[in-house]
């Protein structure tokens, strides 16, 4: 009894992941398995998740971010929400304060940081959906079909995704009317 007290102490004060949560890199953002490591060429993004059937998401983060990391820890670890994730979605990783290039859909090349003011991104997490289809002209920010900015439960992540996958935001029925219904039904 007294090694598993021992032992425990050990992991707490290692700072290891809650069970469930992903992996940090050594950018001090989460890296759960589901994300794709990639040049941030949104056309090329674009490119490979429709070959794959899969919709382009892109996820705006920062080190320490509480939010970020309720999100990581507690809502897309819940298995509905990673088969939903895993299956459907190519998720590219920004930094909201990362150096690493990235490639606007119209050519426009800067580091994470600027491409997330460039975007009026300033808030973590920012999820931000893309369309089927490359736009001709404009911004990653124009072209998104969603902006989700901040942390929510799984039942609202949950309907977001699918309906970002049903292609709800072509509909009548805003999201809240649509998170409102599922949320009733899964009563």
């Amino acid at each position: 009894m007294r090694l598993t007290s021992v032992l425990a102490a050990a992991v707490i004060g290692l700072g290891l992941p809650a069970f469930g949560a992903s992996p940090m890199g050594d950018d001090g953002l989460h890296k759960p398995a589901w994300l794709r490591d990639t040049f941030k060429d949104m056309s090329e993004d674009l490119a490979d998740a429709n070959a794959e059937g899969k919709r382009l998401l892109i996820i705006f983060e920062q080190r320490g971010c509480i939010y970020c990391k309720k999100m990581h820890e507690e809502v897309f670890p819940d298995p509905e929400i990673e088969a939903l994730i895993e299956d459907n979605y190519f998720v590219v990783q920004m930094n909201l304060f990362g150096d690493v290039e990235v490639t606007d859909f119209d050519g426009e090349v800067m580091s994470e940081k600027d491409m997330a003011v460039r975007w009026g991104v300033v808030f973590t997490p920012t999820m931000m959906f893309m369309p089927d289809v490359a736009p001709e002209s404009g911004t990653a920010a124009q072209a998104a079909v969603v902006t989700m900015p901040g942390a929510f439960g799984k039942g609202t992540t949950k309907s977001l995704l699918n309906w970002v996958l049903e292609k709800g935001y072509e509909g009548d029925e805003h999201f809240q009317k649509y998170l409102a219904r599922k949320l009733a039904e899964d009563r």
